[in-house]
């Protein structure tokens, strides 16, 4: 990588954390360190709350999903508008006015201690593991560019995360998400419009699009009720509904986030701008990773994607391999030659209006590209079968090898702090919600306000190194913003379960909800595994409808058969 972007690179971390550090040097109070000051307004808290969900996965994955697989995964956050209306409304109204921390000492308000532990216990154990993902995502960027295996660099990144935190608490999580979500949009904005420049040696940018159509990476809607098909028009409505109602609702690394609002009002206009603005960020960003598929339809594309992995094949001494290698790379090039040629002659058909070759390229491109598929198929078998350990799966990387190997000087240290400063503000958010958690839920005690800091700080460092641990775990997975919610959906749908018994069935008390949660928690973990083994599928996003189902009704008929309905539970 060039020195001036190094310099781009260190330069905007740099000031991001710098300033961070500066500003809240003196954030030595349990408010300010715990919930972030309780003094934002409503632009920073729809800020901050985008920042926790826009980790360096959501430019490394995401990406990825639209070259990949097209516009389609959009699908799963189109749940998104109706959840904020009812976190708004709902949530938040009562978090305020229960002035709370966390979500979970609502429930212990609400319920019973013992509920309120299986809640931030449930927290605790799918964040860490969320935390994880979000460390392992940045340490990619790294083993590519220094060539360091990958778990020195999630340690590096990790630590550097974890000293972060610690210094500023919630506070400096809040303070850093401004600079960090404008390098996130400055960067986002600037890969769309260089990857639009760069086709224009080929196809116009409604060219790209028709190419990308008729391949069918457009395709935004499906209308399939198959439980098996993972994105669908019913699944993002109504299962991502509930997961999202669930992360925003529940999960302390958002509610920390709304938390530092300076009013319930501030904080309820921060979450609606979240809804208005979410769905067509990820839209812009799969429609970069679509014409990324584009510009790689006329340059030839590597024949893996991690470098790292067609190193190591290319160190193995077996002849047999070599040969196999070499073979499957030229007959890469020969496909990849003929899919330029065909997408050139598509649109120069276009532009001489000759719908007839048009329509007759269609079909031979589509299998020529299916051919290629194969081809690459073939590869990372090979990788398998001839690297011990390597993970052969290299869809995260599609964007980031765009970039280092098409962009020019200057512009990759500005992508490269886009993606870093994306982990950061996730991962920073995560660690800071653990901690609070942990501390204020789990590990209660009465302490000073100086003595909670301290104890909180000791226990961002804790999460840190178990998330760090947890990153060793995230290469079994194919697609890591996927991984991610698909952890989500196997502990959201019971975290959900027992805030709506909370909020809307009063008469029911603990014992009943917290059997229930049990049950349900239990019923999730075993379609997982049926998932896992083949044996059963249900796409995940249907977990985060299951599991409260289950709870609620459950709650309810245990509450009533324990007949002590008319004993009333505390107003909420």
């Amino acid at each position: 990588m060039h020195w001036l972007d190094w310099l781009v690179l260190v330069g905007t971390l740099g000031f991001i954390v710098a300033h961070g550090v500066w500003k809240t040097r003196n954030a030595a109070t349990s408010d300010s360190y715990l919930r972030g000051g309780h003094d934002g307004r409503w632009w920073a808290v729809c800020l901050s709350v985008m920042a926790t969900q826009a980790s360096a996965i959501t430019f490394l994955s995401t990406p990825g999903q639209g070259y990949a697989n097209g516009m389609g995964f959009v699908q799963f956050y189109f749940g998104l508008p109706l959840a904020m209306l009812v976190v708004s409304f709902v949530f938040i109204p009562l978090y305020y006015r229960w002035q709370v921390y966390t979500a979970y000492e609502f429930i212990g308000k609400r319920f019973d201690r013992r509920t309120r532990l299986l809640t931030a216990g449930l927290f605790l154990i799918q964040r860490g593991l969320a935390a994880g993902i979000t460390i392992y995502a940045p340490g990619i960027i790294l083993s590519k560019i220094l060539n360091w295996p990958l778990s020195w660099t999630c340690i590096l990144t990790g630590t550097l995360v974890i000293i972060y935190t610690t210094t500023g608490g919630a506070r400096a999580v809040g303070v850093t998400h401004k600079q960090q979500m404008a390098v996130m949009f400055a960067g986002l904005f600037i890969a769309f419009g260089l990857t639009v420049r760069s086709l224009g040696d080929h196809a116009s940018f409604t060219e790209s699009l028709q190419l990308a159509e008729l391949l069918g990476r457009l395709e935004v809607i499906d209308l399939s009720w198959n439980p098996e098909t993972r994105y669908t028009l019913w699944s993002g409505l109504i299962g991502g509904f509930f997961l999202q109602l669930a992360y925003f609702g529940t999960d302390q690394s958002q509610v920390q986030r709304y938390l530092g609002g300076e009013s319930a009002g501030q904080a309820r206009q921060g979450m609606l701008w979240n809804g208005v603005l979410k769905i067509p960020m990820q839209a812009f960003i799969l429609l970069t990773g679509v014409l990324v598929f584009v510009f790689y339809l006329f340059n030839r594309p590597p024949v893996h994607w991690n470098p790292a992995n067609v190193a190591a094949l290319a160190a193995v001494t077996d002849s047999s391999v070599q040969t196999r290698r070499d073979e499957i790379a030229a007959r890469q090039a020969a496909v990849s030659d003929t899919v330029r040629r065909q997408a050139a002659a598509f649109v120069a058909a276009r532009r001489a209006n000759d719908e007839a070759a048009a329509t007759r390229l269609g079909p031979e491109l589509r299998a020529t590209l299916d051919r290629e598929k194969t081809v690459r198929d073939e590869f990372r078998t090979l990788v398998a079968e001839a690297v011990p350990g390597a993970e052969p799966v290299d869809t995260d990387y599609v964007f980031l090898s765009y970039i280092l190997d098409h962009l020019p000087v200057g512009i990759i240290g500005i992508l490269l702090a886009m993606i870093f400063s994306a982990g950061m503000s996730s991962t920073s958010a995560e660690l800071s919600a653990l901690a609070t958690t942990a501390v204020v839920d789990v590990w209660a005690e009465k302490r000073t306000d100086e003595q909670q800091v301290r104890v909180t700080r000791f226990a961002t460092v804790g999460f840190g190194l178990l998330a760090l641990g947890f990153a060793a775990l995230f290469s079994l997975y194919d697609n890591l913003i996927q991984a991610i919610n698909e952890i989500g959906s196997v502990f959201y749908g019971t975290l959900l379960g027992v805030f709506l018994v909370a909020f809307f069935v009063r008469w029911v008390h603990g014992t009943a909800v917290f059997i229930a949660a049990l049950v349900a928690q239990a019923a999730i973990l075993a379609l997982f595994v049926l998932e896992k083994q083949g044996i059963l599928h249900i796409a995940f996003l249907w977990y985060n409808l299951i599991a409260p189902g289950i709870l609620v009704l459950l709650a309810m008929l245990i509450q009533a058969v324990s007949g002590r309905r008319n004993r009333a539970a505390p107003s909420t």
